[in-house]
């Protein structure tokens, strides 16, 4: 038996009726029950029966000890897709797509993502690092501890480094972590052609992220109307070469062949994924690239979900993201949870998995992220409901009561 210890570091979650570890390739997850979890300096190093991890860890010797009888212990959420720095409003383009204009004919018309383009060159990098900061705060009350951010919104190298910067701001005061994402090829600006803005991300825009050093991966909307198959192959290769890790938009409107560049560029993630097909999953799932929908995107269009079932009955994982952006409003992994049990019919632990573990292999962390497993870092969330399946069955209100980041609580 471990000797009690007096730490000041130990924090120790309790009494909880079901408590999350992590994934189970049977299950979705695996769950215990009566549980509790004990960690140190911020990493977990005990999880179990309630009764055991307290006789090594007891709640009198912890700095911080919650109680969550009646209530579930998850991972702390994670977040592998979000456009969540941006200025502006776009409500009356939801007000269109309500009377029957289309996402596509919205852009073309010099709405959608040009327009946020706009309002984003005119605004500061302190007033874009101030509202990704309210964002982060909004996530992290609904249980959100890991968060990737996607630039896109300048499409010019100025803008697009001033929205790394902002990103980097915002995560560097926020508990948050904020994983900072290069997407220069998210559309073309006006006055160029895609094969010319194609070269500018290349040769301009790739060069300068490198040298400023703030992102982590490089991502590109390959779609119909925007970026060719081998355009994205390009950029994704170049950034590569940069040291950015590729991801990449695929398959939300038509499959052009997203898939094939996932997987050969090596991409931690293909996402979206409305129209992938049987071979288009297969591509993915044999070069090991995580696939992560978006139920928030499809649900805010009015449009079909990506059909998620067919990855889970072969066996294979699921992660599930926000797709926060002017256009998809949302930023409850909570509600993104129900509605990839609504409209996906993923079971409510498959969904847990694709919030949780699942969306941490998307962000290629193999650290522990997503789970509560002894050795990973101490991401919590307590909730308010008293069973892992009423995340995905309640969508009323907010069930977050805890949240806690390298064992230490951030919101309560």
């Amino acid at each position: 038996m471990t000797e009690p210890t007096t730490d000041s570091d130990l924090t120790v979650v309790y009494g909880a009726e079901e408590l999350v570890v992590g994934p189970d390739d049977e299950t979705g997850v695996v769950i215990r029950e009566d549980a509790a979890f004990a960690a140190l300096d911020g990493e977990v190093v005990a999880v179990g029966p309630a009764d055991e991890v307290l006789s090594d860890y007891p709640v009198e010797d912890a700095a911080t000890a919650i109680d969550a009888t009646g209530k579930t212990v998850l991972p702390g959420f994670v977040d592998p897709h979000t456009h969540a720095v941006f200025a502006g409003d776009r409500s009356d383009e939801f007000v269109a797509k309500l009377r029957g204009t289309t996402y596509e004919e919205i852009l073309a018309d010099g709405g959608g993502i040009l327009r946020t383009v706009d309002a984003v060159r005119e605004a500061s990098t302190e007033e874009l690092a101030a509202n990704l900061a309210a964002h982060l705060d909004v996530m992290l009350e609904h249980g959100t501890t890991t968060v990737e951010v996607k630039t896109g919104y300048g499409l010019d190298t100025e803008t697009e480094l001033r929205m790394l910067d902002a990103i980097e701001t915002a995560g560097d005061g926020h508990p948050v972590d904020v994983i900072p994402t290069f997407m220069g090829a998210h559309a073309v600006p006006r006055g160029m052609d895609t094969e010319e803005y194609t070269e500018a991300v290349v040769s301009e825009q790739l060069p300068a992220v490198a040298e400023q050093g703030i992102a982590e991966f490089c991502d590109v909307f390959c779609e119909r109307g925007v970026f060719t198959a081998e355009q994205s192959r390009r950029i994704l290769e170049a950034g590569r070469e940069y040291g950015l890790t590729p991801k990449i938009h695929a398959d939300e409107f038509a499959a052009i062949g997203g898939t094939d560049v996932a997987a050969d560029v090596g991409a931690a993630s293909a996402d979206h994924l409305l129209q992938t097909d049987d071979d288009g999953r297969e591509t993915l799932v044999g070069a090991d690239v995580t696939p992560v929908v978006l139920p928030g995107t499809a649900f805010g269009l009015g449009a079909e979900y990506a059909d998620a079932r067919s990855f889970l009955d072969a066996g294979h994982e699921v992660a599930l993201a926000t797709d926060f952006n002017p256009n998809c409003f949302a930023r409850s992994m909570g509600f993104v949870a129900t509605l990839g049990s609504v409209g996906m019919r993923m079971t409510p632990q498959e969904a847990i998995r694709g919030i949780t573990s699942a969306a941490a292999n998307a962000l290629d962390r193999d650290d522990g992220t997503g789970t509560l497993r002894s050795g990973s870092r101490a991401d919590a969330v307590v909730l308010d409901i008293p069973s892992a399946r009423h995340l995905s069955y309640r969508f009323d209100t907010n069930p977050v009561s805890t949240v806690l980041k390298s064992g230490v609580v951030v919101h309560e």
